[in-house]
């Protein structure tokens, strides 16, 4: 008998939400209501009338400071937490709660750098709790079929990908005036990073070359607003991006092969079906995949993880992939060189099949909108 059996059929996985910012408001708490499996109980925020205001909207009686995480941990009253602070605090909650057997859903990028990122590997692999990276793509129709696509042989011998993600940051915005961990590179490169290494089904093994450029007019003063970098995948095939906090809303893919190619716009969004045109030999088709709530359907997913006792995918070793390709292009950008990736292999990759019969149809909540979005 399951966790979930034994618990009966209304058991719910109780969540505090930590990091009450756009992503959180706008996506994740609109979304856990859609669930079924899943409930919030907590709000933990650095501002106590953000943390008052949301907790009248959601009925939420438990707010909680950032100092007060400890409190939290320790009263009995949560089962997990999602994680929607800035990157550069994942680690700061995610460690002292596993270490306290409370189930993580982190947002991506796991953490700033390989070396935390280990550090919150370490203390889930030491943890009776779990953890997983709202990798939220893993569950989105159109990015399983094209997985399916591409493993059933239709695109041919893979040869390259070239993706475009763009979204126009205001300089009043926080993300403009806090470092490079804030920018473009960490904050929107994860999801090609990840596209790429999905699709091809493998990790890069070098940086070909980085680039960065700033505009005087972006309000991003201390980095590089827009990021162009060239990777080099196993076999000679070549993975290109460009991210940037300066361009209108843009947000599209394309993976081609020796029999055909399919072209993704949007291909990163939420609030919005991704949309698929391919082209096979000399037929093209075009197809508009059904818009889900990523966002619910992915914490439906680890709570159905966390009640079933399985495992999840994408784990913290899916952190670790892409931030080890993150440091790489950091580095190239200060060389203006080539730099090698040691030698990295991913264990687990997506069961589409398992995704989707663990997910099912999540409709998406009606005051989530169409985005670009940078979570």
């Amino acid at each position: 008998m399951s966790i979930a059996s034994a618990l009966g059929l209304t058991k719910k996985v109780r969540y505090a939400v930590v990091g009450a910012g756009d992503i959180t408001q706008s996506a994740m708490m609109p979304g856990i209501k859609h669930t079924g499996n899943s409930e919030l109980v907590a709000i933990v925020t650095g501002d106590p009338e953000k943390a008052r205001k949301l907790g009248e909207i959601y009925g939420v009686a438990d707010t909680y400071s950032y100092e007060q995480f400890d409190t939290v941990l320790a009263s009995g009253t949560i089962d997990a937490v999602y994680l929607g602070t800035p990157n550069w605090r994942h680690a700061e909650f995610a460690i002292p709660a596993l270490e306290a057997g409370i189930h993580v859903l982190s947002e991506k990028p796991l953490e700033i750098s390989v070396a935390l990122s280990e550090k919150i590997r370490a203390a889930a692999a030491a943890s009776s709790a779990k953890l997983m990276v709202a990798y939220r793509l893993h569950f989105e129709p159109g990015t399983l079929d094209a997985i399916d696509r591409i493993r059933a042989g239709e695109l041919g011998d893979l040869v390259a990908f070239t993706s475009f993600f763009g979204q126009m940051v205001d300089p009043a915005n926080h993300r403009a005036s806090s470092g490079i961990e804030a920018g473009p590179l960490f904050d929107m490169a994860p999801y090609p990073i990840n596209a790429i290494r999905y699709l091809f089904g493998a990790e890069p093994v070098a940086v070909e070359a980085a680039i960065g450029t700033r505009h005087a007019q972006s309000g991003c003063a201390d980095f590089d607003d827009t990021v162009a970098v060239t990777l080099r995948m196993p076999g000679d095939r070549l993975a290109q991006f460009t991210v940037s906090y300066y361009t209108n809303n843009i947000d599209s893919l394309i993976i081609a092969g020796t029999k055909g190619s399919i072209h993704m716009s949007p291909a990163y969004g939420f609030g919005m079906g991704i949309a698929q045109t391919r082209r096979i030999g000399d037929e093209t088709t075009e197809e508009t995949f059904k818009t889900t709530d990523q966002f619910g359907g992915e914490m439906r997913y680890f709570s159905d993880c966390i009640l079933n006792d399985r495992e999840p995918e994408p784990d913290a070793e899916e952190g670790v992939a892409d931030l080890r390709v993150i440091e790489g292009i950091v580095r190239a950008l200060k060389s203006g060189q080539r730099e090698e990736l040691a030698p990295f292999e991913r264990l687990r990759r997506i069961d589409t099949k398992a995704q989707v019969q663990t997910l099912g149809a999540v409709t998406p909540p009606k005051d989530v909108n169409a985005s670009s979005p940078t979570q």
